[in-house]
C-alpha cells in the first residue's frame, strides 16, 4: 500500500514543499539534528514496515529536507483505530516550528486521506494529547470528531537501548472519508 504519488504544494513564502513517501536517506534527517534521536528505532521500524506495505511514512520535503512528517498505520491490534481494511490511523504528526502556519500540516493530512481513500479505506483516526488544544482545533477544523478518550499509554526503546513508558492522556478522533 505504500505506492503514492508526490504532491507539490506552493506556499506564500519563497519555498515549495513536496509531500512524498519517506526514503531511506530521510531517516537520519527525521531526527532533526538530535531533537528526535530518541525515536531512531521507531523511525527505522516504521520504514521497514513501509517497505513491507504495513505503514506509510509521509514527509513534507523542502529542498531535500523533511520539514514535516505524518505516518499511517494500516492495521493495529486495536481494530477501533486501524483494521487494515476500512480504518487506518495517523500518527507521528510533526511540522518543524519555522514551517508552521503555512498549511503544510493540513496538506499532509489531506494527502494521507487521499491515499487511504484511494486504497478503499473509509475511516481515519488520529490521537491528540488532551493538553494540545492547538492540534485538537486543527483536527476538528479538518473534520475530525472526538470518538473516545484514551489513557495514551505506550512505550518505546530509544537509540541507547533504554525503555521509555509514556502516559499521555489523549483523545481519539475519527473522520469518515468521502466516497
Amino acid at each position: 500500500m505504500a505506492d503514492t504519488l508526490p504532491s507539490l504544494i506552493s506556499l506564500k513564502k519563497d519555498f515549495d514543499v513536496t509531500i512524498r513517501p519517506a526514503v531511506r536517506t530521510d531517516l537520519p534527517k527525521l531526527e532533526h539534528e538530535g531533537n528526535f534521536t530518541k525515536f531512531r528505532n521507531l523511525f527505522r521500524r516504521a520504514f521497514r514496515e513501509q517497505q513491507n506495505g504495513r505503514r506509510l511514512m509521509l514527509v513534507a520535503d523542502s529542498n531535500n529536507y523533511p520539514v514535516g512528517r505524518l505516518f499511517i498505520l494500516y492495521t493495529s491490534s486495536d481494530h477501533s483505530i486501524a483494521d487494515g481494511k476500512r480504518r487506518a490511523y495517523l500518527y507521528s504528526f510533526f511540522v518543524m516550528t519555522p514551517f508552521r502556519g503555512y498549511g503544510i500540516g493540513s496538506a499532509m493530512v489531506a494527502h494521507a486521506e487521499r491515499v487511504l481513500r484511494d486504497h478503499g479505506f473509509r475511516y481515519v483516526t488520529i490521537a491528540v494529547a488532551k493538553h494540545n488544544a492547538g492540534a485538537l482545533r486543527l483536527y476538528e477544523r479538518l473534520g475530525y470528531k472526538k470518538m473516545r478518550d484514551d489513557a495514551g499509554r505506550w512505550s518505546y526503546t530509544d537509540h541507547k537501548g533504554r525503555q521509555h513508558n509514556i502516559n499521555e492522556p489523549c483523545w481519539i478522533l475519527e473522520k469518515a472519508l468521502p466516497l
